[in-house]
């Protein structure tokens, strides 16, 4: 038994990390739907008012999904990556094919919670019908004279309805969810026909076999994880060291001093070493060998850009 349930929980580790974006993804979109489930409880009030309606129901779908967009562009890994590259090399290691996927691979991110909060937005329908509901023709409605004002018309959404439009007010509302939800299903059809598309793509023009790009996508994977680790020991022991000399000792739990024993640290790394590996890198091959990172190239010693008549340069970058 024990053995059966340490095999699925190193086949769910596996599955987690060879996954790690679309969970990510994932997480990010049920964060948005309860966003914008709260929002809408708390926050939500239509004005009733001519033209307040359209603006307000257009800037509750739209300004929370801008701010969303911003958000996950700045938390986006190669945005950084990219200005880094920016200012040290000019993006002079990127061909045009590659600098345009590298905005869209940063946009396609960053587009996950905006998206799912509109369609949300739309599939419950109340900014729609609040920013729709003046512009109702009163000629459509059987039985209600066509002389009524738009201010009349705008305080459909309202629970203080005029008594003149009140029998029509389920109508009406129900009408404008049919427009929205309709709206929202077509939303959800354009953006997973995009994404198979755009997955279709990359896998076709993808140079790489695909049990090499899932190799690929766990050296990836491991290399950051092991960075990540291995700077934040570096600096734990590096601070040791600087603060014992300006106090002359340093005060450290026992799981410290046996890491500052285990791992002496002197100096820090030199900033042309950083330079070399920060910033956009895109899959390449030297002499026929792969070259998975910039530290991985940086470990390898390789100069340029690995674009000789033995390289090749993969203009895809893994998402």
């Amino acid at each position: 038994m024990a053995s059966l349930i340490s095999e699925n929980l190193k086949f769910f580790s596996l599955f987690f990390k060879s996954r790690d974006v679309m969970i990510f993804n994932g997480l990010i979109a049920l964060g948005t739907v309860g966003s914008q489930e709260l929002f809408s409880v708390v926050a939500f009030h239509c004005p009733c008012a001519p033209e307040r309606n359209y603006m307000y129901g257009l800037a509750a779908i739209g300004v929370p999904a801008l701010v969303l967009f911003l958000i996950g562009i700045m938390l986006n890994n190669h945005t950084w990556n990219m200005v880094a590259e920016c200012r040290k090399r000019a993006m002079k290691n990127c061909s045009t094919p590659a600098t345009f996927l590298l905005f869209g691979s940063i946009a396609g991110r960053a587009a996950v919670a905006p998206v799912t909060w509109s369609v949300i937005s739309l599939l419950r329908g109340e900014a729609y019908v609040c920013a729709r509901s003046e512009f109702v023709k009163p000629s459509t409605l059987m039985g209600l004279v066509a002389d009524v004002a738009p201010d009349t018309m705008a305080r459909i959404p309202c629970k203080d309805t005029p008594s003149s439009i009140l029998a029509y007010k389920d109508e009406v509302i129900r009408t404008l969810q049919y427009e929205s939800q309709f709206i929202g299903w077509i939303l959800i059809a354009v953006v997973a026909s995009t994404i198979f598309l755009l997955k279709c793509l990359q896998h076709c023009c993808s140079p790489l076999s695909y049990h090499q790009e899932a190799y690929w996508s766990q050296y990836r994977s491991s290399e950051k994880e092991l960075f990540n680790r291995t700077a934040d020991v570096h600096a734990k022991v590096l601070a040791a060291s600087n603060v014992k000399q300006f106090f002359g000792f340093v005060a450290l739990n026992k799981e410290e001093k046996e890491m500052v024993t285990e791992y002496p640290v002197d100096e820090t790394q030199p900033s042309p070493q950083w330079n070399e590996i920060t910033g956009v890198y895109l899959y390449r091959e030297n002499k026929g060998y792969p070259l998975y990172s910039r530290l991985h190239k940086w470990a390898k010693k390789v100069i340029g850009n690995g674009t000789d008549a033995g390289s090749r340069e993969m203009a895809l970058l893994a998402v």
